[in-house]
């Protein structure tokens, strides 16, 4: 696919390194130098202009690209601008930055494939993350329910998976669980890759082990119950 990226600060930039390494074009755009030339070597292209102003958007192939983010998160003005500008010629598909409840609703107010709030869910993964002690990654399904994928808390292995699986006590439910194992590649070299677990299975033997990662589904008031239990474990 080929994306324009607006807005080349830490987020931007690193935005558009990740997509192309991907095998994705890449198109940049930046008021800043400094910007520009730190990310000119990893895109297709890069527009050094103040996408604040209509003739310089114009410039840009917004026709010729599948999708244009607006990683604009500092400014807010120019932010807003921007996008009110992409809509106004037309573009059909923009992923815009929030930085803050307001500007998530302003950017809301124009009808946008998505809103993209990196700070708030690096915060969320790491509020998560600090509770169990582990790393755990978050996604939220609704304002109410979320996805937490977290590595097996150390007092559930040698549980089998069959008994976890009925254990419906904080109204949590296990969707997926993998495990890591070792495998040799085309070069012979011995690698680790993580392999899906069978957790429908009725096998008494198939246990949790150190080291095997869950993916649960729940609401954010049945994790924070879960969390406390884990705590008044310990």
């Amino acid at each position: 696919m080929k994306y324009l990226i607006i807005g080349l600060g830490i987020y931007g930039s690193n935005l558009a390194r990740d997509l192309t390494a991907l095998g994705h074009e890449v198109i940049g755009a930046d008021e800043c130098h400094n910007n520009v030339e730190n990310i000119k070597d990893y895109v297709s292209t890069v527009y050094e202009i103040d996408t604040t102003e209509e003739s310089a958007l114009q410039v840009l192939p917004l026709n010729n690209v599948d999708l244009v983010i607006v990683a604009i998160g500092e400014n807010f003005g120019a932010s807003i601008k921007t996008v009110a500008l992409l809509k106004q010629a037309g573009v059909k598909h923009i992923y815009a930055r929030a930085i803050d409840r307001l500007h998530e609703a302003i950017l809301e107010s124009f009808d946008l494939d998505r809103i993209l709030t990196p700070e708030q869910r690096a915060a969320s993964d790491l509020t998560h993350e600090m509770e169990l002690g582990a790393d755990v990654e978050t996604l939220e399904v609704d304002a109410e329910n979320v996805v937490v994928k977290l590595r097996a808390p150390g007092r559930f292995v040698g549980m089998p998976y069959r008994l976890l699986m009925e254990n419906t006590q904080f109204g949590l439910r296990v969707i997926a669980a993998t495990r890591m194992e070792e495998y040799t590649n085309v070069l012979g070299l011995k690698r680790s890759r993580p392999m899906l677990i069978d957790t429908a299975s009725d096998d008494e033997n198939l246990k949790i082990e150190n080291g095997d990662v869950l993916t649960v589904f729940g609401s954010k008031t049945a994790f924070k119950a879960f969390y406390r239990h884990l705590d008044r474990e310990e």
